[in-house]
């Protein structure tokens, strides 16, 4: 069988599903959790597995996962529902997923030509059983996998700007107060206060066909 991947520690060999098993995915050159398998299309020093996201998570057995981690990543993605779906397919019954991706209104995010897709408050909602906003969206006929247990809105300013980052901190404590007040935000005042990132949390359901 052709492989298009390079598992560089043969890590897919030793993966044992009793072990706590995590992923973080487009780590790039600075892996954020020491211990998870790190997968990048770069073949930078931290990165474990090298190749293309789909084909590196199609080698993962059913179930053999606990966490999945990204930063700055799924925005680079092609098929997001995809990638939702070869995760759900990896992931343990109630395990869990994070991104953190630019959020919409961020006018860095129109800057990189590599992003591929839009991140708000409510863009995981189309993929999941349940949603903690007033707002509902409809699934389109996708067969969710997933539940949202938290997305928090991310203010902050890239240095020097030390004092518009501070007020900026201020803004999102406001903002993330509660759910009203997320929803608020983006629906009148994210073009005026631009969010710098989004923060999801995905539970994988319990129950798995």
């Amino acid at each position: 069988m052709l492989v298009n991947y390079r598992d560089k520690h043969k890590l897919l060999d030793k993966l044992e599903k009793n072990n706590f098993n995590i992923l973080e995915l487009g780590c790039g050159n600075s892996k954020r959790h020491m211990d998870a398998i790190g997968i990048d299309m770069i073949d930078y020093p931290c990165v474990d597995i090298v190749g293309d996201i789909y084909k590196v998570l199609a080698a993962f057995p059913n179930q053999s996962i606990d966490a999945v981690y990204s930063y700055h990543f799924v925005e680079h993605v092609p098929d997001v529902p995809t990638l939702l779906a070869e995760l759900a397919r990896i992931i343990k019954p109630n395990g869990h997923v994070e991104f953190v991706a630019p959020h919409f209104s961020n006018p860095y995010f129109y800057s990189d030509p590599t992003h591929r897709s839009f991140f708000g408050l409510y863009t995981f909602c189309y993929f999941a059983n349940r949603s903690p906003f007033t707002r509902q969206v409809p699934t389109y006929d996708y067969k969710p996998d997933f539940n949202i247990v938290k997305v928090d809105l991310i203010f902050k300013s890239a240095r020097p700007f030390i004092v518009r980052y501070a007020i900026k901190k201020l803004i999102g404590s406001f903002f993330n107060s509660c759910t009203y007040l997320k929803e608020l935000y983006e629906e009148n005042f994210c073009y005026l206060f631009p969010c710098y990132e989004i923060h999801y949390v995905l539970e994988r359901n319990e129950f798995q066909q």
